[in-house]
């Protein structure tokens, strides 16, 4: 099986390459902006003419698309999120029809959640940052593209390699720089919202057996843990972890992504059913993971959504 992956150097691309590189029969190609990239394909300026000759050349059997902008500007955001997924749309049309598409969106999508309520695929779609309007954008680019394709709504994705564009690696970086210094104090945001925290591993995991999983697929399927825990929970996850001494002051505003969102949580049901999948990590499990190995790239921003 051929599996062409965008954005295969980022968080959430070097580990869907993983478990490419892990399926019997499976060949990998690796498409995104950077060096190593088989394929240099930039979603924010590619032309969908010459992308579907690169698809056309490589002739894949599936494209998982993990690129995607989480920090800039609208115009940022929109050019990768939105009009990166409408032009792969068109190329494959072109290119490579009858390929699976599976691409990476957001629960970020959804936007509020009700407090003790898990959401479906079917709840209606109101995000309130720009970040979440492009990921919807690039969805219903998707969705509508008569293309055998499914959205996977991923969670706050954590885990090892997290890029310090994400809180759970900002933090991760800022606990490294204090040490046990007793003295230390970790100044951060509000931490109160709850937050459906999944692991990359189970992530890729995710994309790779929707990749190759028979039959259509529902168009959108969640990807989460299925568990809201509180935000100020990971950031104590991370200090105990780390032996910090030292004390956290929440204050001021969080991230422009997350701002105004209490409470997200993603029923996963569907993703079992179909995909016969499962989250096999906790966090506990993820946050190890990520102390002992910290972001590998100094900047993963157009290369894979880290945890928002």
């Amino acid at each position: 099986m051929r599996i062409l992956v965008l954005g295969f150097t980022g968080f959430l691309g070097s580990r869907v390459a993983e478990q490419v590189h892990a399926l019997p029969g499976a060949r990998l190609f690796g498409a995104g902006r950077s060096p190593a990239a088989e394929f240099g394909i930039d979603l924010a300026t590619a032309r969908p003419d010459r992308l579907a000759t690169v698809l056309a050349s490589v002739a894949p059997d599936a494209v998982i698309n993990c690129a995607g902008a989480t920090g800039g500007d609208a115009t940022t955001l929109a050019e990768v999120n939105t009009r990166g997924a409408a032009v792969l749309c068109a190329a494959l049309r072109e290119g490579a029809p009858a390929a699976r598409l599976v691409h990476l969106g957001s629960a970020a999508e959804y936007g509020p959640g009700t407090e003790g309520s898990l959401v479906t695929e079917s709840a209606a779609t109101r995000p309130v940052s720009v970040y979440g309007a492009t990921k919807l954008a690039g969805t219903v680019a998707v969705s509508t593209s008569g293309l055998d394709a499914v959205v996977l709504r991923v969670g706050n994705p954590v885990g090892p390699g997290a890029p310090a564009t994400g809180l759970p690696g900002r933090v991760a970086g800022l606990l490294r720089e204090a040490g046990t210094d007793p003295e230390a104090v970790l100044r951060l945001g509000d931490l109160s919202a709850y937050r459906d925290f999944v692991d990359v591993r189970d992530v890729a995991r995710a994309a790779v057996r929707a990749a190759t999983a028979p039959g259509p697929l529902p168009r959108v399927l969640n990807i989460g843990s299925g568990r809201a825990v509180p935000v100020r929970d990971l950031v104590g996850g991370l200090a105990r972890i780390a032996g910090f001494r030292g004390r956290v002051e929440e204050g001021g505003a969080g991230s422009g992504r997350s701002g105004g969102v209490s409470w997200q949580c993603s029923d996963i049901t569907a993703a079992g059913e179909a995909l016969d999948w499962r989250p096999a990590h906790g966090l506990d499990d993820s946050l190890a993971a990520l102390w002992e190995e910290p972001c590998r790239l100094s900047s993963r921003r157009l290369e894979g959504d880290p945890a928002r």
